[in-house]
């Protein structure tokens, strides 16, 4: 499973997700990668550190990590990692990696799912064969950390999606591909991103969760369009 979250979000039509965007000024969101990490201070190693709070202690999965860091073997330097912090705090994030990606006999966590090497997610978690192309990345990981109220969970997964989005065009991707809660359309509708389903709905570590593909240079275009 790669998307963590603890609520259903109510339903909210596409124009009301876009109207209510705004975000204290306090709350930024940083792209990641390793050739601006020396830019950013320690802000990547506490988010691996957010992670491991999330994914292993909160949710009890079975995944590396050191110094109280959690990690695996798609943070390469193949990856970008966006961090919504603030005051220091990281308080959401997720990772994008190119479909195109290879290190070793690992590619990205979809495909090689589907290959039959990650014993977590099942190689039917895709309706296809998983795309190969400079115009797809996948989102994996992605979180908002616990105790966070209602209210600003959504204001943090806004933050998120469209900086994940924003981010993805910039290198090149006009798709995202990744496992979401099985109620995304839902999630997207929050920012006006459209996704489409392309696996069934199962149930990943107690989640009931679906592959989708979401259209991100579609969603950048026309919050761009709209000034």
């Amino acid at each position: 499973m790669v998307w963590h979250s603890d609520a259903e979000p109510p339903p909210v039509s596409e124009q009301a997700g876009r109207a209510n965007f705004a975000k204290p000024p306090t709350l930024r969101a940083t792209t990641l990668s390793v050739s601006n990490f020396h830019q950013h201070g320690e802000l990547y190693a506490e988010f691996l550190k957010a992670r491991k709070r999330v994914f292993i202690d909160g949710k009890g999965w079975d995944l590396p990590s050191t110094e109280g860091m959690e990690f695996d073997q798609y943070d390469t330097p193949l990856s970008r990692w966006i961090v919504v912090h603030e005051f220091g705090e990281v308080l959401a994030g997720i990772r994008l990696t190119p479909s195109t990606a290879q290190c070793g006999i690992y590619s990205y966590m979809l495909r090689d799912a589907q290959r039959g090497l990650l014993k977590d997610i099942p190689a039917t978690v895709l309706h296809y064969r998983a795309p190969v192309s400079d115009k797809i990345w996948e989102a994996a990981r992605l979180f908002v950390s616990d105790g966070q109220p209602a209210s600003r969970r959504s204001l943090l997964q806004k933050t998120l999606l469209l900086s994940m989005a924003r981010s993805a065009v910039e290198v090149g991707a006009t798709q995202v591909i990744g496992i979401v809660p099985a109620v995304f359309q839902r999630w997207m509708a929050r920012i006006g991103m459209s996704a489409l389903p392309i696996g069934p709905r199962m149930e990943i570590d107690g989640d009931r969760t679906q592959a989708a593909m979401m259209n991100v240079r579609a969603l950048v275009e026309g919050l761009t369009n709209e000034g």
